[in-house]
């Protein structure tokens, strides 16, 4: 958890001074968008082989090589004092800043199924209070004389000791518990023969990066990283990350354009939306916090939870989106806090038990390049709708949230009959 808090630390202090950095080197609008493309073209390709590669060389080495190549790319970032020199900096970080990801699939491979939910809860509520303090320290170090250039540096070492951290932990002992973790899941002949597949592949492919060359040893790394992809592509849980992409579209079409809605509709300046949006984010981590007691609520049925939160986020929405004054948009943000981040959680944890915890840096790697096809194609969505109203963009959020709502009805019976082999296992 204190890594968590400290990664996104380090990253929100330098990410909100970026734009300003890049124009201050003389980049046009258009330079500072296509370099700001480039981060989240470079995550929606890699996050997918980085999550991979961490099921078949394990969590310690892959973590400990995002971590150290994001630390270089944030120092390149402390020394660009060009627009070249900024877009080359980019490039590490873009590739290998999965370092959340993985950290929750190792999260996912030390905690019981049961517990799962509780632990990524606090893990998300640890990460966003690094979010929130993060914007307020760069804020007062750009005001010094090379301010950007020192938030840079310390966010680098920030990522250095994140790696350290990293090499203490107790790998053994958590490998341990990793294989008593997977004896007790066996429920099912399915999940037994998924299991007995993955060691094999895991053990052949120890076994031959120990006899054969650094050629081809890595080779058979590529080789398995694209057959574990493939198995992905082919399986059934393609109505799992299509209900991601529609709801993270929906949340992101109700932000698109939200200083400039709540200035149109209501005539609010930006401070207050900023000041609403610090609000809610405190309430995400409160959120993140109760998800131990609201699971134990229902009985650690992740897709009733996931159903009734998602429900709640496109009622919320509406309620944004036809709001006659400020205070229902106050009310509207004050319960999206809790129903998105509980969302989150808990579409994770649903990937994670129908796909099988033993693929989950795969899982979570797929995961995350939905979420960034998401944030390509929202701010699209929003320019359309917006030519419309004002109210257009979480307008198109409730019709994307709705959909999601109906596919998860649709396929009530595949979630439903895997809650329930992983409340039997218990």
């Amino acid at each position: 958890f204190p890594a968590a808090f400290q990664d996104l630390f380090g990253v929100s202090m330098v990410v909100p001074l970026m734009n300003l950095h890049i124009k201050s080197l003389g980049a046009s609008h258009t330079v500072a968008g296509i370099i700001g493309s480039l981060y989240g073209i470079l995550q929606l390709f890699s996050s997918t082989f980085v999550g991979c590669w961490s099921d078949i060389v394990g969590r310690r080495y892959s973590l400990l090589a995002c971590i150290l190549l994001s630390a270089l790319g944030y120092f390149l970032l402390g020394t660009s004092t060009t627009v070249f020199l900024f877009a080359i900096s980019r490039v590490p970080v873009g590739i290998f800043k999965h370092t959340l990801s993985i950290s929750k699939a190792l999260l996912s491979d030390l905690v019981s199924e049961r517990d799962r939910p509780l632990v990524m809860g606090r893990f998300n509520a640890a990460s966003s209070v690094g979010f929130i303090l993060g914007p307020v320290v760069g804020g007062y170090l750009t005001e010094l004389e090379g301010g950007f250039y020192q938030t840079s540096f310390i966010c680098a070492s920030i990522f250095v000791l994140n790696a350290g951290l990293v090499w203490m932990l107790p790998w053994s002992e958590g490998s341990t518990g990793n294989r008593e973790h997977q004896q007790g899941n066996k429920g099912t002949d399915t999940c037994s023969e998924k299991a007995n597949r993955d060691l094999h592949l895991k053990s052949a492919t120890n076994g031959a990066m120990a006899s054969d060359s650094l050629f081809r040893s890595s080779w058979i790394q590529v080789a398995t990283v694209l057959k574990r992809i493939k198995g992905i592509a082919c399986s059934d849980l393609w109505d799992i990350f299509l209900v991601r992409l529609l709801m993270s579209v929906a949340i992101l079409l109700y932000y698109s354009n939200f200083s400039l809605a709540l200035e149109e509709r209501f005539g609010m300046k930006p401070l207050f939306a900023g000041y609403l949006m610090s609000y809610s984010s405190a309430l995400g981590v409160l959120a993140g916090c109760l998800l131990g007691p609201i699971t134990r609520l229902y009985q650690h049925n992740t897709y009733r939870i996931l159903l009734h939160s998602s429900t709640l986020t496109c009622t919320l929405i509406l309620l944004y989106a036809s709001a006659p004054s400020i205070w229902m948009v106050i009310l509207s943000s004050t319960f999206l806090a809790f129903s998105t981040t509980i969302g989150r959680t808990c579409i994770i944890d649903l990937e994670l038990t129908i796909g099988g915890n033993e693929a989950s840096g795969t899982l979570l790697g797929v995961g995350q390049s939905v979420t960034s096809v998401g944030r390509i194609i929202a701010p699209l969505l929003s320019g359309i709708a917006q030519e419309f109203s004002p109210c257009g963009p979480p307008s198109l959020g409730v019709g994307l949230a709705l959909v999601a709502i109906l596919i998860m009805n649709a396929n009530k019976q595949k979630y439903c009959s895997h809650g329930n082999v992983k409340l039997k296992n218990q």
